[in-house]
């Protein structure tokens, strides 16, 4: 629900289910999708991965969790299992852009091979414990996406400005297509 209120601070919210098409998506004429959390190997998800490949281009997309992981195979990114996961908070996360330390929650046992999506995005975000991509940005379409909870609210809420930044990318991809 968290996330559903972080979205409705910056859009009208509607979900639809996970194996909605592309083009009955894009049919609703959405500003922005986002990829939602949920729990699971990403492997097993290859219908969303497909619907998430088509949406790639036509529409700002924001992942988080299971959405990060489901847009990092919708690139040709592989995915590996954790061999413990990460789960909890205080889970510190570095912007790489900026070198600022944000102190996160997580819930998820899979991971993205940042080598297997090289020259395809740019990793934002990596995981001080042990190292793992925790954010990327994708190069050639108006998609990001982090593997944490920016809408956790167990502590400081360190990550939410990643909710404003997708308003701007919805706002920026209105304005090109109003031109």
């Amino acid at each position: 629900r968290t996330i559903l209120r972080c979205l409705g601070d910056i859009a009208t919210v509607e979900v639809v289910p996970a194996g909605t098409s592309a083009a009955d998506i894009l049919a609703r004429r959405p500003d922005g999708v986002f990829v939602s959390n949920g729990p699971g190997d990403p492997v097993m998800a290859e219908g969303v991965v497909t619907t998430i490949r088509e949406l790639l281009g036509e529409v700002p997309v924001f992942g988080i969790c299971l959405g990060h992981q489901l847009l990092g195979r919708a690139l040709g990114g592989t995915t590996f299992k954790l061999p413990f996961g990460h789960h909890g908070g205080n889970h510190p996360v570095r912007h790489e852009a900026t070198g600022h330390v944000e102190i996160t929650s997580q819930n998820h046992n899979f991971c993205i091979d940042p080598e297997s999506l090289r020259g395809v995005v740019d990793v934002t975000h990596r995981n001080l414990n042990d190292g793992t991509n925790e954010g990327m940005r994708v190069r050639d379409a108006l998609a990001f996406s982090v593997q944490y909870h920016p809408e956790a609210g167990p502590g400081p809420h360190d990550s939410r400005y990643l909710f404003a930044e997708f308003d701007e990318m919805m706002r920026r991809a209105g304005a090109k297509a109003g031109a």
